[in-house]
Protein backbone atom coordinates (compact mmCIF):
# COMPACT_ATOMS: atom_id res chain seq x y z
CA UNK A 1 0.00 0.00 0.00
CA UNK A 2 1.93 3.43 -0.78
CA UNK A 3 0.92 6.38 1.65
CA UNK A 4 0.38 9.14 -0.19
CA UNK A 5 0.48 13.22 0.78
CA UNK A 6 -1.61 15.78 -1.21
CA UNK A 7 -0.38 19.03 -0.24
CA UNK A 8 -1.84 22.07 -0.51
CA UNK A 9 0.35 25.49 -0.74
CA UNK A 10 -0.28 28.38 1.05
CA UNK A 11 -2.23 31.25 -1.02
CA UNK A 12 -0.32 34.74 -1.07
CA UNK A 13 -1.12 36.27 2.39
CA UNK A 14 -2.36 39.61 0.96
CA UNK A 15 -5.03 38.23 -1.87
CA UNK A 16 -7.80 39.99 -2.75
CA UNK A 17 -9.35 36.43 -2.12
CA UNK A 18 -7.54 35.89 1.36
CA UNK A 19 -10.25 37.31 3.79
CA UNK A 20 -9.10 34.90 6.63
CA UNK A 21 -9.47 37.32 8.93
CA UNK A 22 -12.84 37.37 8.29
CA UNK A 23 -13.50 33.80 7.96
CA UNK A 24 -12.20 33.27 11.64
CA UNK A 25 -15.11 35.60 12.39
CA UNK A 26 -17.76 33.23 11.36
CA UNK A 27 -15.97 30.01 12.41
CA UNK A 28 -13.69 28.97 9.43
CA UNK A 29 -9.64 29.67 8.65
CA UNK A 30 -9.99 29.72 5.10
CA UNK A 31 -12.85 30.53 2.44
CA UNK A 32 -12.62 28.06 -0.36
CA UNK A 33 -11.51 24.23 0.13
CA UNK A 34 -8.96 22.72 -2.28
CA UNK A 35 -11.05 21.11 -4.15
CA UNK A 36 -8.94 20.05 -7.50
CA UNK A 37 -6.64 18.00 -4.98
CA UNK A 38 -9.76 16.14 -3.26
CA UNK A 39 -10.37 15.66 -7.09
CA UNK A 40 -7.22 14.18 -7.71
CA UNK A 41 -7.44 12.37 -4.14
CA UNK A 42 -10.36 10.31 -5.95
CA UNK A 43 -8.35 9.81 -9.48
CA UNK A 44 -5.78 8.09 -7.61
CA UNK A 45 -5.82 4.63 -6.76
CA UNK A 46 -8.10 3.72 -3.72
CA UNK A 47 -5.96 0.91 -2.12
CA UNK A 48 -3.33 3.85 -1.20
CA UNK A 49 -3.60 5.41 1.85
CA UNK A 50 -4.16 8.87 1.27
CA UNK A 51 -4.17 11.84 3.52
CA UNK A 52 -4.43 15.63 3.56
CA UNK A 53 -2.26 18.47 4.08
CA UNK A 54 -3.82 21.70 3.45
CA UNK A 55 -1.64 24.70 4.60
CA UNK A 56 -4.32 26.89 4.46
CA UNK A 57 -6.30 26.22 7.49
CA UNK A 58 -3.28 24.10 8.67
CA UNK A 59 0.32 24.24 9.62
CA UNK A 60 3.10 22.16 8.00
CA UNK A 61 3.80 18.76 9.31
CA UNK A 62 7.12 17.47 9.43
CA UNK A 63 5.69 13.85 10.58
CA UNK A 64 3.40 13.50 7.07
CA UNK A 65 5.86 14.57 5.37
CA UNK A 66 8.62 11.60 6.67
CA UNK A 67 5.41 9.13 6.67
CA UNK A 68 4.80 10.04 3.02
CA UNK A 69 6.31 7.44 0.33
CA UNK A 70 5.45 10.18 -2.14
CA UNK A 71 3.79 13.72 -2.28
CA UNK A 72 1.96 15.35 -4.40
CA UNK A 73 0.79 18.75 -4.52
CA UNK A 74 -0.79 21.47 -6.95
CA UNK A 75 -1.37 25.29 -7.13
CA UNK A 76 -2.15 28.61 -8.99
CA UNK A 77 0.00 31.69 -9.86
CA UNK A 78 -0.65 33.01 -6.16
CA UNK A 79 0.66 30.43 -4.82
CA UNK A 80 3.43 29.78 -6.97
CA UNK A 81 6.00 30.65 -4.27
CA UNK A 82 4.59 28.37 -1.51
CA UNK A 83 5.05 25.44 -4.20
CA UNK A 84 8.76 26.33 -4.99
CA UNK A 85 9.16 26.16 -1.34
CA UNK A 86 7.51 22.72 -1.08
CA UNK A 87 9.44 21.14 -3.58
CA UNK A 88 12.96 22.32 -1.68
CA UNK A 89 11.29 21.07 1.54
CA UNK A 90 10.59 17.72 -0.02
CA UNK A 91 13.71 17.45 -1.49
CA UNK A 92 15.35 18.30 1.90
CA UNK A 93 13.53 15.53 3.23
CA UNK A 94 14.53 13.00 0.78
CA UNK A 95 10.69 12.58 -0.93
CA UNK A 96 9.47 12.81 -4.32
CA UNK A 97 7.00 14.84 -5.52
CA UNK A 98 4.62 15.74 -8.32
CA UNK A 99 2.91 18.67 -9.19
CA UNK A 100 0.18 20.06 -11.49
CA UNK A 101 -2.45 22.42 -11.53
CA UNK A 102 -2.87 25.71 -13.76
CA UNK A 103 0.24 27.28 -13.13
CA UNK A 104 2.22 24.26 -13.52
CA UNK A 105 0.37 23.48 -16.44
CA UNK A 106 1.04 27.36 -17.78
CA UNK A 107 4.39 27.30 -17.29
CA UNK A 108 6.34 24.09 -16.39
CA UNK A 109 9.58 25.56 -16.80
CA UNK A 110 9.96 27.56 -13.62
CA UNK A 111 8.79 23.85 -11.76
CA UNK A 112 11.86 21.95 -13.53
CA UNK A 113 13.02 20.89 -10.12
CA UNK A 114 9.99 18.51 -9.84
CA UNK A 115 10.53 14.97 -9.79
CA UNK A 116 7.16 14.77 -12.10
CA UNK A 117 4.72 17.12 -13.13
CA UNK A 118 1.39 16.27 -13.83
CA UNK A 119 0.39 18.68 -15.93
CA UNK A 120 -3.13 19.86 -18.40
CA UNK A 121 -6.30 18.12 -16.61
CA UNK A 122 -6.11 14.82 -14.62
CA UNK A 123 -8.51 12.50 -15.94
CA UNK A 124 -5.73 11.59 -18.62
CA UNK A 125 -2.52 12.08 -17.39
CA UNK A 126 -2.69 10.94 -13.44
CA UNK A 127 -2.89 7.61 -15.29
CA UNK A 128 0.61 8.22 -16.89
CA UNK A 129 2.36 9.22 -13.93
CA UNK A 130 0.67 5.96 -11.78
CA UNK A 131 1.99 3.72 -14.49
CA UNK A 132 5.44 5.35 -14.96
CA UNK A 133 5.40 5.74 -10.87
CA UNK A 134 4.51 2.12 -11.05
CA UNK A 135 7.47 1.34 -13.16
CA UNK A 136 9.85 3.00 -11.19
CA UNK A 137 10.48 6.05 -13.24
CA UNK A 138 12.60 8.60 -10.99
CA UNK A 139 11.12 11.94 -13.07
CA UNK A 140 8.95 13.04 -15.95
CA UNK A 141 6.05 15.09 -17.51
CA UNK A 142 3.02 14.24 -18.16
CA UNK A 143 0.85 16.29 -21.13
CA UNK A 144 -2.50 15.66 -22.88
CA UNK A 145 -3.76 18.11 -25.69
CA UNK A 146 -7.25 15.90 -25.38
CA UNK A 147 -9.76 16.96 -23.07
CA UNK A 148 -11.58 14.57 -20.87
CA UNK A 149 -15.04 13.56 -20.78
CA UNK A 150 -16.01 14.93 -17.46
CA UNK A 151 -18.71 12.68 -17.42
CA UNK A 152 -16.21 9.99 -16.36
CA UNK A 153 -14.82 12.47 -13.34
CA UNK A 154 -15.28 10.60 -9.95
CA UNK A 155 -16.78 12.03 -6.65
CA UNK A 156 -14.26 14.27 -5.16
CA UNK A 157 -12.63 12.69 -2.11
CA UNK A 158 -14.45 15.66 0.38
CA UNK A 159 -13.74 13.05 3.49
CA UNK A 160 -10.59 14.07 3.46
CA UNK A 161 -11.45 17.87 4.39
CA UNK A 162 -11.78 19.14 7.80
CA UNK A 163 -15.43 20.82 6.28
CA UNK A 164 -15.92 23.22 9.37
CA UNK A 165 -12.50 24.95 8.36
CA UNK A 166 -13.86 26.78 5.25
CA UNK A 167 -16.54 29.16 4.50
CA UNK A 168 -17.07 27.43 1.77
CA UNK A 169 -16.76 23.99 -0.32
CA UNK A 170 -16.77 24.06 -4.42
CA UNK A 171 -18.07 21.51 -6.28
CA UNK A 172 -17.56 21.71 -10.61
CA UNK A 173 -20.22 21.34 -12.90
CA UNK A 174 -18.50 22.78 -16.39
CA UNK A 175 -15.15 22.97 -17.75
CA UNK A 176 -14.46 25.18 -20.76
CA UNK A 177 -16.24 28.33 -21.81
CA UNK A 178 -17.60 29.12 -25.65
CA UNK A 179 -16.01 32.77 -25.54
CA UNK A 180 -13.17 34.04 -26.89
CA UNK A 181 -11.38 37.06 -24.63
CA UNK A 182 -8.09 38.25 -25.45
CA UNK A 183 -6.33 38.60 -21.91
CA UNK A 184 -7.92 34.86 -20.66
CA UNK A 185 -6.88 31.96 -20.48
CA UNK A 186 -9.45 30.02 -19.63
CA UNK A 187 -10.36 28.91 -22.96
CA UNK A 188 -6.48 28.24 -23.50
CA UNK A 189 -6.58 25.75 -20.25
CA UNK A 190 -9.86 24.29 -20.96
CA UNK A 191 -10.78 24.94 -24.82
CA UNK A 192 -13.61 26.88 -25.78
CA UNK A 193 -16.09 23.54 -26.04
CA UNK A 194 -18.01 23.58 -22.65
CA UNK A 195 -17.88 20.05 -21.23
CA UNK A 196 -20.98 19.47 -18.34
CA UNK A 197 -21.15 16.60 -16.08
CA UNK A 198 -24.34 15.10 -15.69
CA UNK A 199 -27.34 16.19 -13.37
CA UNK A 200 -27.15 12.86 -11.58
CA UNK A 201 -22.99 13.22 -11.20
CA UNK A 202 -23.32 16.45 -9.44
CA UNK A 203 -26.62 15.42 -7.39
CA UNK A 204 -24.19 12.30 -5.75
CA UNK A 205 -21.65 15.05 -5.13
CA UNK A 206 -23.68 17.13 -3.15
CA UNK A 207 -25.27 13.87 -1.47
CA UNK A 208 -21.56 13.30 -0.32
CA UNK A 209 -21.36 16.47 1.24
CA UNK A 210 -25.00 16.25 2.85
CA UNK A 211 -24.01 12.58 4.26
CA UNK A 212 -20.85 14.16 5.71
CA UNK A 213 -23.09 16.83 7.69
CA UNK A 214 -22.33 19.81 5.35
CA UNK A 215 -24.55 22.47 5.46
CA UNK A 216 -24.77 25.87 4.34
CA UNK A 217 -22.59 27.70 1.10
CA UNK A 218 -21.96 25.58 -1.80
CA UNK A 219 -19.46 27.13 -4.43
CA UNK A 220 -20.36 26.33 -8.49
CA UNK A 221 -16.31 26.88 -9.44
CA UNK A 222 -17.01 26.77 -13.10
CA UNK A 223 -15.32 29.37 -14.95
CA UNK A 224 -18.69 29.95 -16.53
CA UNK A 225 -21.66 28.32 -15.17
CA UNK A 226 -23.77 29.06 -18.13
CA UNK A 227 -21.10 28.22 -20.10
CA UNK A 228 -23.58 25.71 -21.98
CA UNK A 229 -27.31 27.29 -21.33
CA UNK A 230 -28.91 23.93 -22.30
CA UNK A 231 -27.14 21.24 -20.01
CA UNK A 232 -27.57 24.00 -17.25
CA UNK A 233 -31.05 24.63 -17.87
CA UNK A 234 -31.67 20.73 -17.52
CA UNK A 235 -29.71 20.44 -14.45
CA UNK A 236 -31.16 23.22 -12.47
CA UNK A 237 -34.55 21.40 -11.93
CA UNK A 238 -32.99 18.09 -10.66
CA UNK A 239 -30.77 20.43 -8.73
CA UNK A 240 -34.56 21.60 -7.00
CA UNK A 241 -35.86 18.60 -6.33
CA UNK A 242 -32.98 17.26 -4.81
CA UNK A 243 -32.66 20.43 -2.45
CA UNK A 244 -36.09 20.21 -1.57
CA UNK A 245 -35.99 16.65 -0.21
CA UNK A 246 -33.62 17.25 1.64
CA UNK A 247 -35.04 20.36 2.96
CA UNK A 248 -32.43 23.25 1.32
CA UNK A 249 -29.28 22.28 2.85
CA UNK A 250 -27.22 24.24 0.90
CA UNK A 251 -26.78 27.76 -1.00
CA UNK A 252 -25.08 28.12 -3.80
CA UNK A 253 -22.48 30.99 -5.58
CA UNK A 254 -21.15 30.61 -8.82
CA UNK A 255 -19.28 32.68 -11.68
CA UNK A 256 -20.69 33.61 -15.28
CA UNK A 257 -20.78 36.13 -18.20
CA UNK A 258 -23.00 39.02 -16.76
CA UNK A 259 -25.07 38.02 -20.27
CA UNK A 260 -26.53 35.40 -17.80
CA UNK A 261 -29.02 38.59 -16.78
CA UNK A 262 -30.28 38.31 -20.41
CA UNK A 263 -32.43 35.40 -19.41
CA UNK A 264 -35.22 35.54 -17.12
CA UNK A 265 -36.86 31.85 -16.73
CA UNK A 266 -32.39 31.04 -16.06
CA UNK A 267 -32.84 33.69 -13.71
CA UNK A 268 -35.91 32.58 -11.67
CA UNK A 269 -34.52 28.53 -11.73
CA UNK A 270 -31.49 29.70 -10.02
CA UNK A 271 -33.40 31.96 -7.72
CA UNK A 272 -35.32 29.20 -6.62
CA UNK A 273 -32.62 27.02 -5.98
CA UNK A 274 -31.15 29.56 -3.95
CA UNK A 275 -28.17 30.96 -5.68
CA UNK A 276 -27.45 33.73 -3.50
CA UNK A 277 -23.66 35.28 -5.04
CA UNK A 278 -22.38 35.45 -8.48
CA UNK A 279 -18.91 36.90 -9.78
CA UNK A 280 -19.17 38.46 -12.84
CA UNK A 281 -16.08 39.55 -14.63
CA UNK A 282 -17.23 43.12 -16.01
CA UNK A 283 -13.43 44.03 -16.79
CA UNK A 284 -14.60 48.09 -17.84
CA UNK A 285 -17.43 49.98 -19.01
CA UNK A 286 -16.18 51.35 -21.62
CA UNK A 287 -17.79 49.65 -24.91
CA UNK A 288 -14.77 49.82 -27.36
CA UNK A 289 -12.74 48.61 -24.65
CA UNK A 290 -14.83 45.01 -24.73
CA UNK A 291 -14.88 44.52 -28.22
CA UNK A 292 -11.15 45.38 -28.50
CA UNK A 293 -10.49 42.55 -26.39
CA UNK A 294 -13.03 40.33 -27.76
CA UNK A 295 -15.70 40.58 -24.66
CA UNK A 296 -18.64 41.30 -26.71
CA UNK A 297 -20.81 39.66 -24.45
CA UNK A 298 -20.78 42.23 -21.90
CA UNK A 299 -22.48 44.59 -24.44
CA UNK A 300 -25.57 43.67 -25.04
CA UNK A 301 -26.93 45.36 -22.30
CA UNK A 302 -26.28 48.41 -19.98
CA UNK A 303 -24.12 47.03 -17.07
CA UNK A 304 -26.24 49.03 -14.27
CA UNK A 305 -29.37 47.58 -15.44
CA UNK A 306 -27.78 43.71 -15.82
CA UNK A 307 -26.58 43.78 -12.54
CA UNK A 308 -30.35 45.31 -10.92
CA UNK A 309 -31.50 42.38 -12.56
CA UNK A 310 -29.69 39.67 -11.11
CA UNK A 311 -30.34 41.73 -7.44
CA UNK A 312 -33.45 41.37 -8.74
CA UNK A 313 -33.28 37.86 -8.26
CA UNK A 314 -31.76 37.39 -4.90
CA UNK A 315 -28.09 37.53 -6.47
CA UNK A 316 -25.37 39.39 -5.07
CA UNK A 317 -23.19 40.59 -7.24
CA UNK A 318 -19.18 41.18 -7.03
CA UNK A 319 -17.33 41.50 -10.05
CA UNK A 320 -13.65 41.64 -11.29
CA UNK A 321 -12.59 45.13 -13.33
CA UNK A 322 -8.95 45.28 -15.16
CA UNK A 323 -7.05 48.43 -15.22
CA UNK A 324 -4.13 48.57 -18.12
CA UNK A 325 -6.23 48.16 -21.39
CA UNK A 326 -4.56 48.86 -24.65
CA UNK A 327 -6.71 52.00 -25.97
CA UNK A 328 -7.48 53.34 -22.40
CA UNK A 329 -7.68 57.19 -21.86
CA UNK A 330 -7.15 59.00 -18.26
CA UNK A 331 -10.75 58.58 -17.68
CA UNK A 332 -10.66 54.97 -16.84
CA UNK A 333 -10.48 55.12 -13.69
CA UNK A 334 -13.27 57.72 -12.97
CA UNK A 335 -15.68 55.32 -15.22
CA UNK A 336 -14.89 52.13 -13.25
CA UNK A 337 -15.72 53.93 -10.02
CA UNK A 338 -18.52 55.44 -11.50
CA UNK A 339 -19.90 52.20 -12.74
CA UNK A 340 -18.92 50.62 -9.61
CA UNK A 341 -20.97 53.40 -7.59
CA UNK A 342 -24.14 53.00 -9.98
CA UNK A 343 -24.27 49.40 -10.14
CA UNK A 344 -24.07 48.94 -5.95
CA UNK A 345 -21.05 46.48 -6.13
CA UNK A 346 -19.17 46.13 -2.63
CA UNK A 347 -16.91 43.59 -3.67
CA UNK A 348 -15.55 45.30 -7.05
CA UNK A 349 -11.60 43.62 -7.34
CA UNK A 350 -9.76 45.92 -9.78
CA UNK A 351 -6.57 44.87 -10.59
CA UNK A 352 -3.78 45.50 -13.38
CA UNK A 353 -4.08 43.93 -16.78
CA UNK A 354 -1.39 40.73 -16.84
CA UNK A 355 -0.06 38.80 -19.95
CA UNK A 356 -0.99 35.67 -18.81
CA UNK A 357 1.12 32.56 -20.58
CA UNK A 358 -0.11 31.65 -23.64
CA UNK A 359 -3.27 33.84 -24.22
CA UNK A 360 -4.17 35.65 -27.32
CA UNK A 361 -2.80 38.55 -25.12
CA UNK A 362 0.48 37.83 -24.57
CA UNK A 363 0.95 36.47 -28.21
CA UNK A 364 0.06 39.76 -29.77
CA UNK A 365 2.53 41.51 -27.31
CA UNK A 366 4.83 39.25 -28.15
CA UNK A 367 4.77 40.20 -31.54
CA UNK A 368 4.45 43.64 -31.37
CA UNK A 369 7.91 43.38 -29.02
CA UNK A 370 6.08 44.68 -25.15
CA UNK A 371 6.94 41.60 -23.38
CA UNK A 372 10.28 41.96 -21.21
CA UNK A 373 13.19 39.57 -22.07
CA UNK A 374 12.72 36.40 -20.07
CA UNK A 375 8.76 37.10 -19.67
CA UNK A 376 6.86 34.82 -16.79
CA UNK A 377 4.55 35.24 -14.67
CA UNK A 378 5.91 34.99 -11.69
CA UNK A 379 5.35 36.51 -7.60
CA UNK A 380 7.60 37.94 -5.91
CA UNK A 381 6.86 38.08 -2.32
CA UNK A 382 3.14 37.59 -1.41
CA UNK A 383 2.01 40.17 -4.57
CA UNK A 384 -0.76 39.58 -6.34
CA UNK A 385 -2.68 40.78 -9.50
CA UNK A 386 -2.55 43.93 -7.92
CA UNK A 387 0.72 44.64 -7.60
CA UNK A 388 2.46 42.97 -10.14
CA UNK A 389 0.03 43.44 -12.36
CA UNK A 390 1.51 45.24 -16.22
CA UNK A 391 4.26 42.54 -16.75
CA UNK A 392 4.32 44.10 -20.26
CA UNK A 393 4.84 47.46 -22.44
CA UNK A 394 0.92 49.18 -21.74
CA UNK A 395 -0.29 51.69 -24.92
CA UNK A 396 -0.11 54.93 -21.68
CA UNK A 397 2.39 55.12 -19.45
CA UNK A 398 2.62 53.13 -16.16
CA UNK A 399 2.95 55.64 -13.96
CA UNK A 400 -0.65 57.15 -15.07
CA UNK A 401 -2.14 53.89 -15.03
CA UNK A 402 -1.12 52.98 -11.39
CA UNK A 403 -1.78 56.85 -10.10
CA UNK A 404 -4.91 55.79 -11.67
CA UNK A 405 -5.23 52.84 -9.79
CA UNK A 406 -4.41 54.12 -6.63
CA UNK A 407 -7.41 56.84 -6.68
CA UNK A 408 -9.47 53.89 -7.63
CA UNK A 409 -8.94 51.68 -4.47
CA UNK A 410 -8.75 55.60 -1.98
CA UNK A 411 -12.40 56.19 -3.51
CA UNK A 412 -13.96 52.57 -3.13
CA UNK A 413 -12.84 51.40 0.05
CA UNK A 414 -13.36 54.50 2.04
CA UNK A 415 -15.97 53.78 4.50
CA UNK A 416 -18.66 55.60 3.34
CA UNK A 417 -18.40 54.87 -0.20
CA UNK A 418 -17.83 51.09 0.89
CA UNK A 419 -20.82 51.14 3.33
CA UNK A 420 -22.91 53.29 1.21
CA UNK A 421 -22.92 50.43 -1.36
CA UNK A 422 -23.47 48.22 0.57
CA UNK A 423 -26.77 50.20 1.88
CA UNK A 424 -27.54 50.44 -2.10
CA UNK A 425 -27.59 46.77 -2.89
CA UNK A 426 -29.54 45.78 0.29
CA UNK A 427 -32.47 47.89 -0.73
CA UNK A 428 -32.08 46.25 -4.43
CA UNK A 429 -31.67 43.09 -3.41
CA UNK A 430 -35.09 40.71 -3.27
CA UNK A 431 -34.07 37.29 -1.87
CA UNK A 432 -36.20 34.51 -0.81
CA UNK A 433 -33.30 32.35 1.58
CA UNK A 434 -34.46 28.73 1.76
CA UNK A 435 -31.81 27.40 3.13
CA UNK A 436 -31.30 28.67 7.00
CA UNK A 437 -28.48 26.29 8.96
CA UNK A 438 -24.59 25.68 8.76
CA UNK A 439 -22.68 23.30 9.60
CA UNK A 440 -21.19 26.04 12.23
CA UNK A 441 -24.44 26.63 13.95
CA UNK A 442 -26.22 29.19 15.29
CA UNK A 443 -24.15 29.83 18.40
CA UNK A 444 -21.46 30.59 15.70
CA UNK A 445 -23.49 32.97 13.96
CA UNK A 446 -24.96 35.04 17.02
CA UNK A 447 -20.90 35.05 18.39
CA UNK A 448 -20.05 35.95 14.74
CA UNK A 449 -22.35 39.03 14.74
CA UNK A 450 -20.96 40.03 18.51
CA UNK A 451 -17.39 40.28 16.95
CA UNK A 452 -19.08 42.28 13.68
CA UNK A 453 -20.56 44.76 16.01
CA UNK A 454 -17.39 45.29 17.89
CA UNK A 455 -14.86 45.68 15.39
CA UNK A 456 -17.17 47.74 13.24
CA UNK A 457 -20.23 49.53 15.20
CA UNK A 458 -17.77 50.96 17.55
CA UNK A 459 -15.05 51.50 15.25
CA UNK A 460 -14.08 55.17 14.69
CA UNK A 461 -14.05 55.30 11.17
CA UNK A 462 -16.95 52.92 10.36
CA UNK A 463 -19.27 53.42 13.75
CA UNK A 464 -22.13 55.94 12.08
CA UNK A 465 -22.15 53.86 8.93
CA UNK A 466 -22.52 50.75 9.96
CA UNK A 467 -25.54 51.30 12.80
CA UNK A 468 -27.24 53.81 9.75
CA UNK A 469 -27.10 50.66 7.36
CA UNK A 470 -27.90 47.90 10.22
CA UNK A 471 -31.47 49.93 11.08
CA UNK A 472 -31.99 50.71 7.64
CA UNK A 473 -31.69 47.20 6.58
CA UNK A 474 -33.87 46.23 9.70
CA UNK A 475 -36.69 48.73 8.87
CA UNK A 476 -37.04 48.16 4.97
CA UNK A 477 -35.82 44.98 4.06
CA UNK A 478 -34.83 42.44 7.00
CA UNK A 479 -34.26 39.33 4.58
CA UNK A 480 -30.85 41.04 3.68
CA UNK A 481 -29.91 41.63 7.06
CA UNK A 482 -27.26 38.58 6.87
CA UNK A 483 -26.24 39.73 3.43
CA UNK A 484 -25.52 43.00 4.51
CA UNK A 485 -23.61 41.82 7.81
CA UNK A 486 -21.54 39.55 5.46
CA UNK A 487 -20.86 42.86 3.44
CA UNK A 488 -19.82 45.13 5.89
CA UNK A 489 -17.67 42.53 7.50
CA UNK A 490 -15.49 42.01 4.56
CA UNK A 491 -14.57 45.93 5.20
CA UNK A 492 -11.89 44.59 7.62
CA UNK A 493 -10.49 43.03 4.96
CA UNK A 494 -11.13 45.37 2.21
CA UNK A 495 -9.50 47.86 4.24
CA UNK A 496 -6.59 45.91 5.30
CA UNK A 497 -5.99 44.71 1.39
CA UNK A 498 -6.26 48.00 -0.16
CA UNK A 499 -3.49 49.21 2.18
CA UNK A 500 -0.95 46.81 1.49
CA UNK A 501 -1.60 47.84 -2.00
CA UNK A 502 -1.29 51.38 -1.70
CA UNK A 503 1.98 50.73 -0.23
CA UNK A 504 2.94 48.60 -2.65
CA UNK A 505 2.12 51.10 -5.77
CA UNK A 506 3.82 53.81 -3.84
CA UNK A 507 7.20 51.88 -3.69
CA UNK A 508 6.15 51.11 -7.68
CA UNK A 509 5.55 54.68 -8.71
CA UNK A 510 8.47 55.53 -6.31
Amino acid sequence: MTRCLLISPQFSEFSYWNYREVCELFGARYPAAPLGLVTVAALLPQAWEIRLLALNVQAMDPALLDWAEVVLAGGMIPQQRNLLALIELCHARGKRIAIGGQDPTSQPEIYASADYRVLDEGELTIPMFLADLAAGAPRGIYRSEAKPDVTQSPTPRFDLLELKKYLHVGIQFSRGCPFNCEFCDIIELYGRKPRTKTPEQVCRELECLYQLGYRGHVDFVDDNFMSNKKAVMAFLPELLAWSRQRGFPFYFSTEATINLADDPKLLGMMEAVDFRYVFVGIETPDKELLIRTQKRQNTGHPIVESVRRLNRHGMVVTAGFILGFDGETRGAGEAIVACVEATGISMAMVGLLTALPHTQLTRRLAREGRLPDGYSVQRPGDADQATSGLNFTPSRPRAEILEDYAAILRRLYSPRRYFGRVLTLARRLRRRPKQLGSTKGRWTEIRALGAVIWRLGFGRATAWYFWRNVLAVLVTRPRNFEAAVHLMALFLHFRKHTRVVLDGLGRNLA
